[in-house]
């Protein structure tokens, strides 16, 4: 069974842990607190006006006194129910911003991260643990902590009321407690070890949905004839999952109702028993009784809560497993004005191994992946393709590598596959940081710079173009949210997209469909063009734009590139070398190093590396 190494089957989780995420709404808290406590105590009134009724206003025939005892019953009953619908509005207002805290604080820390944790993580896993475990916390934080304060101030007002009444009997009513409460925490360890592994298995079919039921995993189970086996997989998790809710129900239900018999049958001994003596009046023995319920009520809500409280503890673990993951990228505090785009690597290493926090990929507990994961250019061999998910099997990626490339200038960057390439595009825009030497813009360590001048100063076009489910007027926005329509058209004129854009019934309010399926390869690639040149970035990262592109999209895709890079510092990755030619520097990556420097006639004239590659890339060849 492969399961996510993050998660323990018993996750210790200290109690102040949980109490601290309440401490923000500490003063609406105490406000709950006081509303409980009066509801408590104006709710023991009733029993002690029930024996005067019972004790002296029918006995005695006193009209008057039955009058105001039975408005006061009414009033008390008006009183509890107001003061109930106040605390209970306060108290779910506090869970719901304490689950809403969780939630930004979970997706806010995950945005901190480095890629390397996506890389070994299912998206369906993060999903759940945002959506699964933080929405079953929902009945713990919003009712849990005012149901204790209220259930726990009953008991206490309750026993307090009994003794008045009479102490033998209460002392009588209270001897089996510590055998309950010692039952309910017995359960509710039980069910805390089911929660802990539903919520991995939630956790695995969340992700088999989100990888078999996306675009690609429908075109992919359809092609290779595997739909019919992949809804089995998914109907035996189902029904894994369903076991697992049946048994959480009915863990210890046989020991709870047992305690509800003992307690029910507790006020038939009462009468019993004093019915044996006339030493207790008709009115004290009700009036006791009715208390006795009124504390048997508050004790099994207790009890329960324990239960349910105990069966939370895995779910807060796993949410706070993942706000203790250890963040590797921190921002910088510098900020850059007037960037010229001169970008240097000096003496750059790179290593996986050491750049690689957090959990391995993810698998759940119902097997492997619904559907396998992408195969890119550079995929198993230590530069994650299109989607994460592969990592290197070599110690080191990039060894001592030295670049400079002067503002305004166009380098590419060639090599076999799993060189390097990607890898080196990835330490500029801080995707990964460097393990060895550094990275400058303009002289300034990207490792300095806040997260936002990065993103103003270096825009990435890649490969794998991923468009939001959303209008293409939204999808330009993403990258500048301010831009007026003039600047959205303009950029789209310069990517040479435009025309096909208006050529649309709904032109930029046309929707792209998921991960843009309505549109072709070399569309959606000048949509992301677009999309950068609305930043306007001085440095350009195009990481083998066009190598999934035929030769007449590529052309058209080619323009755009070439209308994107126009006086902006660019790094180009290179896959069909003859994009290459007119670059002011090539290098040659092998195996994580420069091998080989110059432009492209100096390295055919060398016939090195590059020349060889050059002879095994048919359309440079023919183009030369």
């Amino acid at each position: 069974m492969n399961r996510d190494p993050l998660v323990n089957d018993e996750p210790r989780v200290p109690l102040r842990r949980i109490v601290a995420l309440f401490r923000p709404y500490r003063g609406r808290l105490a406000l709950v607190g006081v509303l409980i406590g009066l509801s408590s105590l104006v709710s023991l009134a009733s029993p002690f006006m029930l024996r005067e009724v019972l004790d002296e206003a029918i006995p005695h025939g006193r009209t008057g006194l039955l009058t105001l005892l039975a408005l006061g019953m009414i009033a008390v009953a008006v009183a509890t129910s107001v003061l109930d619908v106040l605390q209970t509005l306060i108290s779910t207002g506090v869970g719901q911003r304490v689950m809403h805290d969780l939630r930004t604080g979970v997706y806010g820390h995950l945005q901190r991260m480095s890629l390397a944790f996506f890389t070994r993580t299912r998206t369906g896993e993060v999903q759940s643990r945002i959506a699964n475990d933080i929405g079953g916390m929902q009945s713990v934080v919003t009712a849990t902590a005012a149901s204790i304060v209220s259930n726990l101030t009953t008991v206490i007002a309750t026993i307090i009321a009994m003794l008045v009444l009479n102490w033998r009997l209460t002392v009588v009513s209270l001897l089996l407690l510590p055998v309950f409460v010692g039952i309910s925490r017995r359960v509710g360890q039980e069910r805390r070890k089911i929660t802990s592994e539903r919520q991995r298995k939630l956790a695995a079919m969340s992700s088999m949905v989100q990888e078999s039921l996306s675009i690609s995993g429908i075109l992919l189970g359809r092609t290779m004839g595997r739909s019919p086996e992949l809804t089995r997989r998914f109907a035996t998790a189902s029904d894994e999952l369903a076991d697992l809710g049946v048994r959480s129900s009915m863990a210890g239900r046989w020991r709870q109702s047992t305690i509800q018999i003992i307690m029910a049958a507790m006020p038939a001994m009462i009468y019993w028993a004093t019915g044996l003596t006339s030493a207790i009046s008709i009115g004290t023995v009700v009036a006791f009784t009715t208390l006795q319920t009124n504390l048997f009520r508050p004790t099994v809500s207790l009890l329960r809560l324990g239960v349910d409280v105990q069966s939370s503890l895995s779910l807060f673990g796993r949410i706070f497993e993942y706000l203790d993951l250890p963040v590797d990228i921190h921002p910088g505090t510098r900020t850059l004005t007037n960037v010229r785009g001169e970008i240097r690597f000096e003496h750059v290493d790179f290593s996986y191994a050491s750049a690689s926090p957090g959990p391995s990929a993810s698998r759940g507990s119902a097997g492997e992946p619904a559907v396998p994961g992408p195969s890119g250019d550079d995929a198993g061999h230590g530069e994650p393709g299109g989607e994460p998910g592969v990592e290197p099997d070599g110690p080191s990626t990039l060894s001592d590598v030295n670049l400079t490339v002067p503002a305004g200038t166009t380098l590419a960057v060639v090599g076999e596959t799993g060189s390097g390439k990607t890898t080196l595009s990835y330490l500029l825009p801080r995707l990964y940081d460097v393990t060895g030497g550094r990275v400058t813009v303009d002289g300034v360590d990207v490792r300095e710079l806040t997260f936002e001048t990065l993103a103003e100063t270096v825009g990435v076009v890649s490969q794998e173009t991923y468009l939001f489910h959303s209008s293409i007027a939204d999808n330009l926005r993403f990258a500048k949210p301010s831009a007026t329509d003039e600047e959205m058209v303009e950029a789209a004129r310069a990517a040479r997209i435009h025309d096909h854009i208006m050529s649309l019934p709904e032109g930029y309010d046309t929707m792209v469909g998921e991960r843009g399926y309505r549109f072709s390869g070399g569309e959606k690639q000048r949509l992301a063009i677009a999309r950068t040149l609305l930043r306007n970035p001085p440095v350009l990262i195009l990481d083998e734009a066009t190598s999934s592109l035929d030769t007449q999209t590529e052309r058209a895709v080619q323009e755009a590139l070439d209308a994107l890079s126009r006086g902006r510092t660019t790094i180009t990755i290179a896959h069909r070398l003859s994009t290459v030619i007119d670059a002011d520097q090539i290098v040659v990556l092998a195996h994580g190093r420069i091998v080989e420097r110059g432009t492209h006639a100096e390295l055919l004239t060398a016939d090195g590396p590059y020349s060889a590659l050059v002879s095994r890339d048919q359309p440079l060849t023919v183009a030369v």
